[in-house]
């Protein structure tokens, strides 16, 4: 393809990019480990590091609905990222952090969405603040739980109802918050390719939006708020055209499908996160190669936020040294490479003209193929897309452990490691947060928070917007367990996952 024939930035269908001039993009680490009070320290430090963002890591108890004290948490509290149990944590996770000056905050709550809006509400009120005055991303996509992740709570209809509600508050009350990130990342750490991993995002997406319209949402209110959340892996050309592709299937999808009439609705803002899967636990140093690599391409593509994964994910949490060397990865490629002076400036070349037509086609292609299936709820309960995903990674490892696909230090170049400073977690810290978990139900008031559960539970059952009965009950400091219990009453659990 001829430069001529390429369309101009910040134009329809924003192949590339969603602005005409350069944008710079938000700096964020994922953070969070242990305390509320520990992770507030490494927030503060990453904050001065020059992070203008930044991402909550919740342990899985959190992630799941459940306080720390639950026995099911034993041997979980705090291991792979902070535990919160109440608006208590989050005052103390918060302290000192003028959210007012944060770009983002970001967490992967999924399926406690709805929570998380109701915890940075009501902690908005005790600092007298407008909630709406500070930047709340949420990335709330509790579908793709049930196709990669597998901490969904409740059944898949209860579960998109719960979302769809989060949303419709946020648009309502809070529209500078960020109330659904549509999430393809995972689905590419579970071994789906570019095709899939956007295909399956947006068909998602798809389920989110027509619930939201039909409850009389316009599309041109909720659409500009979303985020994707997108992998950018170690194939270079092809994940620039990955993204370059999704922003010309987005904004043709939300014109055609909903009839969108604000350019912004077209728009599709992108979150990159380097991908996790492509680093090694052998040979980690080798990480911050890929992780430039990767980080490049993200700039490249013209994305609006970004995050940068530290070489010693694959061994476990990031040490506070190997995150601040991933953010000096992101520094240094927009304040030194110049690359981020130009808008798209790939745009035009042959092969990435080529391959960006290719994906846009093996997106339309497994678009298509979930509708013909129902749409992504049917996909999610015939199994479809977990029989997908176990394909492709199959097909993933068999290529790694053949070497038709190259890993250096792995099947390539192997060699001995060195020893490496491994993040670890303090043993004691689960008694700790068990016995703050009791210190909160102590000094609250009792009476206030049977009732904001009943009201919870009955605001379920009418079928209303759960987000302000969460909102009520977590300002009387009921817990994550508390409130996810409320509502079990009336949603029942999720089926086991299926595995193929």
């Amino acid at each position: 393809m001829s430069v001529e024939r390429v369309e101009r930035p910040g134009e329809f269908p924003y192949t590339r990019g969603i602005a005409a001039d350069p944008q710079p993009w938000i700096m964020g680490q994922y953070a969070g480990f242990g305390t509320p009070a520990q992770s507030n320290e490494r927030f503060r430090r990453l904050l001065d590091a020059g992070v203008t963002g930044f991402s909550v890591a919740l342990d899985l108890p959190t992630q799941l609905g459940m306080d720390s004290d639950d026995p099911r948490s034993r041997g979980e509290v705090g291991r792979v990222g902070v535990a919160i149990d109440s608006l208590d944590d989050i005052e103390t996770l918060l302290a000192g952090i003028p959210l007012e000056k944060v770009t983002q905050v970001r967490t992967t709550a999924n399926s406690i969405g709805y929570l998380w809006a109701a915890l940075f509400t009501a902690l908005a009120e005790r600092r007298g603040t407008d909630p709406d005055e500070f930047g709340l991303f949420i990335q709330n996509d509790v579908l793709k739980e049930f196709i990669a992740r597998g901490t969904q709570i409740f059944p898949p209809g209860p579960s998109l109802k719960l979302a769809v509600d989060t949303i419709e508050h946020c648009v309502r009350r809070t529209p500078r918050w960020v109330p659904l990130a549509m999430s393809g990342y995972h689905i590419a750490e579970s071994g789906g390719d570019a095709a899939q991993e956007v295909g399956y995002t947006f068909a998602n997406a798809v389920a989110y939006l027509d619930e939201v319209t039909r409850r009389g949402v316009p599309i041109d209110a909720v659409a500009p708020t979303l985020f994707t959340f997108l992998s950018v892996g170690i194939d270079f050309l092809d994940e620039i055209a990955k993204l370059r592709a999704a922003r010309r299937v987005w904004a043709q999808l939300v014109r055609t499908r909903y009839g969108a009439r604000d350019p912004r609705s077209e728009q599709l803002r992108i979150f990159a996160f380097t991908a996790g899967s492509s680093f090694t636990a052998q040979q980690p140093l080798n990480n911050t190669v890929r992780a430039a690599v990767e980080a490049l391409a993200a700039a490249l593509s013209g994305v609006q936020t970004l995050h940068v994964s530290a070489y010693d994910e694959a061994l476990g949490v990031p040490t506070e040294a190997a995150a601040t060397l991933a953010l000096r990865t992101q520094q240094i490629i927009a304040f030194e490479t110049g690359v981020a002076g130009t808008v798209d400036p790939l745009g035009g070349a042959e092969e990435v003209e080529r391959r960006t037509d290719a994906t846009e086609r093996r997106i339309r292609d497994v678009l298509d193929g979930v509708r013909q299936r129902g749409g992504a709820l049917a996909c999610i309960e015939s199994g479809h897309f977990a029989r997908e995903l176990a394909d492709a990674a199959y097909r993933r490892t068999q290529a790694v452990e053949t070497g038709e696909r190259v890993v250096v230090g792995v099947n390539r170049f192997p060699s001995a490691t060195d020893p490496l400073e491994v993040f670890t977690v303090d043993p004691e810290l689960e008694s700790e947060r068990v016995a703050a978990v009791a210190a909160v139900r102590a000094r609250r008031d009792a009476a206030a928070v049977r009732r904001a559960l009943a009201g919870l539970t009955e605001a379920a059952r009418a079928g209303d917007n759960v987000v302000p009965a969460c909102v009520t009950a977590v300002r009387a400091y009921a817990t994550v367990g508390e409130v996810v219990g409320a509502l079990r009453e009336v949603y029942g659990s999720a089926p086991p996952a299926v595995h193929f």
